[in-house]
């Protein structure tokens, strides 16, 4: 059976919640409160999701000097996986909120460990509440799967690679909103600006009515930023890898496969002083 790699409608979804190769992952999460997604997935969600948490299973915290939410290490985000009930051949769904930034992240982990099989909800629980679709309480007991791989590290890029990659003429795509990019406000991070060299694609503007675009119109949208360049040749990042998967997976939708994460992203690149930055447009 063919699978779902991007995008599902709730519609679809809904339809197919019986499926036994299914596993839904909810990713609400909010950084004002960290607590308060696993809190929301407790009292209500989609039937049968498990939930990860963006710091907890699909960030490795302990690690220093790599941005507000480092890359896990493999093994652990595969025993995540095993634990949710996730093998290889599983089709995955993820969902958040509703505009697809933190389920975008578990996308972007599974593809990059090679799992074809994933998509993210397109407007996730709000539109799935929205059309009066179904709603559970009762907390799953998924059965442990087994689940080996490897990351693919060639599209993972630290500080130095980025460096390389914008010496070398290479595009860096930086998905926070117009104002964190131009340094005039900065909420999370103690340093305000981008990266010298980066050009600004908020992540929003995936959107239209809190839903993807179709792939037709993300397709000329992105081929325009790219220049003639393959989708290889281009980097995302944001403020500390997360949002930055969102323009990935708008980059996939589009046909438009092969872009990298700078994981440690803004965040990152401004642990090391030296780094220069830069303001405006």
């Amino acid at each position: 059976m063919a699978g779902w790699t991007t995008l599902v409608q709730p519609d679809i979804l809904a339809m197919a919640l019986n499926r036994g190769d299914l596993v839904v992952v909810d990713c609400r999460f909010s950084l004002a409160d960290p607590a308060a997604g696993e809190q929301a997935w407790r009292r209500s969600h989609i039937p049968g999701a498990v939930y990860a948490h963006l710091e907890r299973d699909l960030s490795d915290m302990s690690r220093k000097g790599e941005g507000r939410h480092p890359w896990p290490e493999r093994e652990a985000f595969l025993q995540r996986l095993q634990q949710w009930g996730i093998s290889p051949a599983t089709q995955v769904v993820a969902y958040d909120d509703g505009d697809g930034a933190i389920a975008a992240r578990l996308w972007f982990l599974l593809r990059v460990l090679g799992h074809e099989k994933v998509a993210v909800l397109d407007g996730g629980l709000s539109r799935w509440v929205a059309l009066g679709l179904p709603a559970s309480s009762a907390l799953p007991q998924p059965q442990p799967a087994r689940y080996a791989g490897q990351f693919d590290t060639r599209r993972l890029l630290d500080a130095k690679a980025v460096e390389a990659h914008l010496a070398a003429g290479g595009l860096l795509i930086d998905a926070r909103a117009p104002e964190r990019f131009r340094g005039e406000q900065e909420p999370l991070d103690r340093v305000a600006g981008h990266v010298p060299g980066a050009i600004n694609r908020p992540y929003m503007q995936n959107l239209h009515n809190g839903q993807f675009k179709s792939a037709m119109q993300l397709a000329a949208e992105f081929r325009e930023l790219l220049g003639g360049r393959d989708p290889s040749e281009v980097v995302s990042m944001c403020g500390s890898g997360v949002t930055a998967c969102h323009n990935l997976l708008a980059m996939e939708r589009a046909g438009l496969r092969g872009g990298r994460l700078f994981t440690g992203s803004w965040s990152g690149w401004i642990t090391d002083p030296a780094r220069p930055v830069a303001t405006g447009p």
